[in-house]
């Protein structure tokens, strides 16, 4: 067995005590010892490997607590990148129009033409694009603009049609048909997931070579992360598919959990769909089922208590009215809990938390389970009551600070108002009362960059510069443990990943400096080299 010892620089286990130990020893993807050196080389067989890592700072790779992998292989590939600063180059609406002109240029008539990541904010328009704008880019195919939240979309008139959305078609629940204020003709944008159906599905005309092809991309770039383990937070039947095709092939790049949406169940773990069995390597991981509470901020179909600070229909107490009931919620986390598994649910505002929560306590109570690790997702602005039965119910959270530096001077001047921004993302409450935590990018919504998370955890400032909220700031030494050890333990890895320990997987980021030592410049810190079971997987040029 070829061994190998890790030395000669900082190296954080994130362990229980946060030791930072001289030398790793590894053989067979595995940690064998951690210690001193003059330790692990005492009991080193005479062919062992030598690693020096010249005083750079090793650290457990990375863990993607919430994503939707493989979605930023996509761009490029079939789908053009709309997103505008300070996330992309998309400077202008006149450029996204271009943009999708150059994909239909290249594409067969009658398919369609997708651009994904349009945020209207970084537009002088502040809108999405028009139904007639989208028609200007083509005539001969259907053209899907999809928001960068995923909770929104545009498209022209051939794209209304394929939708089956005409001008007498209802509203569906919870969601709208953007119309006309003066006409009520429909203008092509598409408000919240049930008005955009399956056209806000990841794999919405994906093949399975696309899907292959996004999968190796988009892996290449997580690995450059350092990032060890992916996560597709929600598939659905022909999204399941393909991940356990691609487990069956033993053929995936980067180890990634799968996140089956609630609504195949209990049919899916019945073995009733005709899907390939689960990857035997592990490399495909089925995790949580997954369900959602609201919408987006962004969209306004978020669920809040007090009133938007600026709300977009100028109703000045317009909250949102929610789209689940508790016994509605009941009745779907019920079964899942019931018959063991843990739920993930995406909810972005107070008002959808306290549904969420009396739901939980009735489910709890009905079928008591310790240590079951139920999870909320994103969690904006959760209030300290909330935090508080959180604690006692048990639940966790994963936070979303990424929103801070992209978009929070928008919430501070239109979500929740210069008071409450402050309290958004409450990450310091949170820790204080002992929740075990994580936080996220929910790529691609925000691209997958652990370090540039860590520092919005840390320093909680916009892109223009402004701190929000320096009361709830984390630790750089809480913000690692989010992103390593707590995301191995909030799906039940911990005991295999995590943190670098005696017996657990040899996944490692190297770095060119230690994350702990200066807030401030934990954003600049460039990984270097990205070690997966004991092999290099990626190496910085130059590094």
């Amino acid at each position: 067995m070829t061994r190998t010892i890790y030395f000669n620089g900082p190296i954080l286990t994130v362990d229980q005590a946060d030791s930072v130990t001289e030398a790793v020893l590894v053989g067979k993807g595995k940690i064998l010892a951690t210690g001193p050196l003059a330790q692990i080389e005492a009991q080193a067989p005479p062919d062992t490997a030598r690693y020096d890592l010249r005083g750079r700072v090793m650290i457990p790779a990375f863990i993607d607590p919430h994503g939707h992998f493989p979605d930023s292989g996509y761009l490029g590939l079939n789908r053009a990148d709309l997103s505008g600063p300070p996330v992309g180059g998309c400077a202008s609406m006149a450029e996204a129009l271009e943009r999708l002109r150059e994909q239909a240029a290249n594409t067969p008539p009658g398919d369609w033409v997708i651009g994904s990541l349009f945020d209207p904010t970084a537009f002088a328009e502040n809108r999405l694009p028009t139904r007639d704008e989208l028609d200007s880019v083509s005539n001969d195919h259907p053209v899907l603009v999809l928001h960068f939240t995923g909770h929104a979309g545009a498209v022209n008139s051939m794209g209304l049609a394929a939708r089956g959305i005409g001008p007498d078609t209802p509203d569906p629940p919870g969601a709208w048909f953007g119309r006309d204020p003066a006409t009520g003709a429909l203008d092509g944008s598409l408000n919240g997931m049930a008005a955009i159906g399956e056209l806000g599905d990841s794999e919405f005309r994906v093949s399975y070579p696309d899907f292959r092809e996004a999968f190796a991309r988009a892996a290449h770039e997580y690995h450059a992360q350092g990032v060890a383990l992916a996560q597709n937070a929600w598939a659905n039947e022909k999204l399941l598919s393909y991940f356990q095709t691609l487990g069956a092939e033993d053929s995936a790049e980067i180890d990634c959990m799968v996140l089956p949406a609630a609504e195949v169940e209990p049919t899916y773990s019945a073995g009733k769909l005709n899907l390939p069995p689960e990857d035997a390597a592990r490399r495909i991981m089925i995790g949580p089922r997954k369900l959602f509470g609201d919408g987006s901020f962004h969209v306004q179909n978020a669920c809040i208590t007090r009133p938007y600070f600026r709300p977009f229909n100028g109703d000045p107490d317009y909250r949102c009215d929610p789209a689940i009931t508790k016994a509605g919620m009941v009745a779907r986390i019920g079964p899942l809990h019931a018959a063991g598994y843990q739920v993930h649910i995406h909810c972005n505002g107070d008002a959808t938390a306290d549904i969420l929560l009396d739901a939980f306590e009735d489910v709890l109570q009905t079928h008591p389970r310790d240590d079951h690790r139920h999870t909320l997702i994103h969690t904006q602005i959760l209030r300290e009551d909330q935090l508080d039965r959180m604690v006692r119910l048990g639940i966790t959270a994963s936070f979303f600070p990424a929103h801070l530096y992209y978009w929070g001077d928008f919430h501070r001047d239109v979500t929740f108002g210069p008071e409450r921004v402050q309290d958004m993302c409450p990450l310091r409450w949170a820790a204080d009362r002992g929740i075990r935590f994580t936080i996220h990018n929910d790529a691609q919504v925000t691209p997958t960059r652990p370090l540039h998370l860590m520092w919005c955890a840390v320093n909680r400032m916009s892109h223009t510069g402004t701190v929000l909220g320096k009361r709830q700031v984390l630790t750089p030494r809480e913000a690692l443990r989010a992103h390593t050890i707590d995301a191995a333990w909030q799906v039940f890895l911990d005991h295999e990943r995590g943190s670098i320990e005696a017996g657990k997987r040899a996944d490692f980021a190297i770095l060119s400096a230690n994350p702990l030592d200066d807030p401030t410049a934990i954003r600049d810190i460039a990984v270097e080299e990205t070690i997966i079971a004991g092999q290099s997987v990626y190496r910085r040029e130059g590094a």
